[in-house]
């Protein structure tokens, strides 16, 4: 990896690391923090992928998994006001979950290539964050999966209640998965702005310098 892509791995590092943290807390009544940090990533795979294509986009998706797991799980031994600052837990489901969604993501940016210019970021990440908010929320709070952290008291997020406070009954971790994927899908349209501005401009200066 040279230092042109170290940018791309750093802020993955940095994101995974701050939303791990920021899940914890709540953002009004179905959200965390974490749902508006995390998004990040996948503008970050995207503008990798269109400027220098998928090989190195999955490099820096494997990097940045890296670095931000060993991060976490440093987290998981630093202690805070309610216990550790990163749970092993968010820690696990945090990088399954950026793993398989940014793959995916990748993939399926790289098959809409050729599209219109918003059309692989759009779609990539619709399925990329679908996919991401399904195995965080399952591992990170899923009563069904106390086994992995039993020290671990989640039992506040499988409080049954109507979903989003209008739905049908669900546990309250189901209801934070399903705002969060909202939040995702609508910061993935706001990036649509950043990914033409930032990949005009670098297309343009490595235009100018070849």
């Amino acid at each position: 990896m040279t230092r042109t892509y170290l940018p791309g791995v750093l802020a993955m590092a940095a994101i995974v690391v701050a939303s791990n943290i920021l899940v914890q807390f709540l953002f009004g009544q179905w959200l965390t923090w974490g749902a508006f940090t995390y998004p990040l990533a996948f503008l970050v795979t995207d503008v990798t992928n269109r400027i220098y294509g998928p090989v190195i986009a999955r490099k820096i998706v494997l990097a940045g998994f890296v670095v931000g797991v060993i991060c976490s799980f440093i987290g998981t031994q630093i202690m805070g006001e309610f216990g550790p600052l990163v749970t092993l837990r968010i820690a696990l489901g945090s990088g399954l979950a950026f793993l398989v969604a940014q793959l995916l993501d990748v993939a399926a940016f790289d098959a809409l290539r050729a599209g219109k210019w918003w059309r692989a970021p759009l779609v990539s990440t619709f399925l990329g964050a679908s996919v991401d908010s399904a195995i965080f929320f399952t591992i990170a709070f899923s009563g069904a999966l106390g086994f992995i952290e039993p020290s671990n008291d989640v039992s506040w997020a499988g409080e049954i209640l109507p979903l989003l406070g209008v739905g049908p009954q669900a546990p309250l971790w189901v209801s934070l998965a399903v705002a969060d994927w909202c939040v995702k899908i609508g910061l993935a349209l706001l990036a649509l702005v950043p990914f033409r501005i930032i990949v005009g401009r670098v297309t343009k200066n490595t235009q100018h310098f070849v």
